[in-house]
């Protein structure tokens, strides 16, 4: 009697744990249910799995597995293995990858969105609402304007942690954990020349910040990276807990990290809702250091982008995003102001 092979065992459990990522896709009850029960469990033991390593280990990983896609068929073929079975297994790994990525984090994306998680309908465009909340934002902004130094990293992350905690439960974000710590990339000079900030690695639950991030700028993207960390999956939102837990900060600085990070978003809304009178008002009641800090930012960010690898990044970036049912692609990043004026006063209870 021949034994039944264990390939057939193996890809049997690939085939479901495939049948399940599609179900999450178009079932979003089960994406929910993943990323409120599976998730938290699965992320806090490859976090801690790997927090003892000081560098990114997803990115060594990316490297090493294309090297091993590239360098399997020259070995195989040197040891007479046939095209069929090459094939057959780079297959496999395509897909185990596929689902190390979906299972590690990346089913986060077919959850309940944002306002169905938290019961909140989403405002229409009122002027007048607008203009108050741009009246408010303007003040907040403006007052919180500091040049003081930053408070040391350890300090900010344990705040930062702190008020996650603190978050309702109803938005369904997983619990920060004290040994979660973001990393750094080694070829940080390529994230820098694609504007990449920072990201989140599904395969090991790390988040990764830019080295060269500038001090007022490390704040908001740090607790934007570590949103995703948390379950968040939609650039929107995850710029809505950057703001949101930035401004309750303890440290001058973090919450004028927090207003400063939002402010590009306000811009964009503005300059698209107002009339040129209105937007040139609404320039000149910002105090003119903060738009000076922004200028900054947007030359510093300039002289280290590289235009044709970028356009590369952005194309590749707005597929992708696409393709996990977040539809306006990178214009993801600017839907932050609605979720900012929907929330009612007083839902961080």
């Amino acid at each position: 009697m021949k034994s039944f092979p264990l390939r057939y065992i193996r890809w049997g459990i690939e085939a479901l744990l495939l049948g399940l990522v599609f179900l999450c896709r178009f079932l979003p009850a089960a994406g929910e249910m993943y990323a409120r029960s599976i998730y938290p469990i699965l992320s806090a033991i490859l976090s801690a799995l790997v927090a003892w390593i000081p560098f990114s280990l997803e990115e060594w990983l990316v490297i090493a597995f294309c090297f091993f896609l590239i360098g399997l068929p020259f070995w195989a073929r040197r040891k007479g293995r046939r095209w069929k079975w090459i094939l057959r297994v780079e297959a496999e790994c395509v897909v185990v990858c596929y689902l190390w990525f979906y299972w590690g984090w990346g089913i986060n994306y077919f959850r309940k969105g944002f306002f169905v998680r938290s019961s909140t309908e989403a405002v229409a465009y009122v002027e007048e609402d607008f203009h108050h909340f741009l009246s408010e934002y303007v003040d907040s902004l403006n007052r919180s304007y500091t040049t003081c130094p930053l408070p040391p990293v350890r300090e900010i992350e344990n705040e930062m942690k702190q008020l996650y905690a603190q978050v309702p439960s109803r938005f369904g974000l997983s619990v920060p954990r004290s040994y979660q710590h973001p990393k750094h990339v080694v070829f940080n000079f390529l994230y820098s020349g694609v504007g990449v900030l920072g990201y989140m690695g599904p395969f090991f639950a790390e988040s990764q910040l830019n080295r060269e991030l500038p001090p007022l700028q490390w704040p908001f993207t740090y607790v934007h990276e570590y949103a995703h960390l948390l379950g968040v999956s939609s650039e929107a939102e995850a710029n809505f807990w950057a703001y949101q837990i930035c401004i309750r900060s303890i440290s001058p600085v973090v919450r004028y990290s927090g207003y400063f990070g939002l402010l590009p978003y306000v811009l964009s809304n503005a300059a698209s809702l107002l009339d040129d009178e209105g937007y040139r008002q609404l320039l000149l009641s910002i105090r003119p250091e903060v738009l000076q800090a922004l200028r900054e930012k947007q030359e510093y960010w300039e002289s280290r982008y590289s235009p044709w690898v970028g356009k590369i990044q952005e194309q590749v970036y707005e597929w992708y995003l696409k393709g996990n049912q977040i539809s306006s692609g990178q214009k993801n990043y600017g839907e932050v102001i609605a979720m900012v004026l929907s929330l009612p006063a007083g839902w961080w209870k």
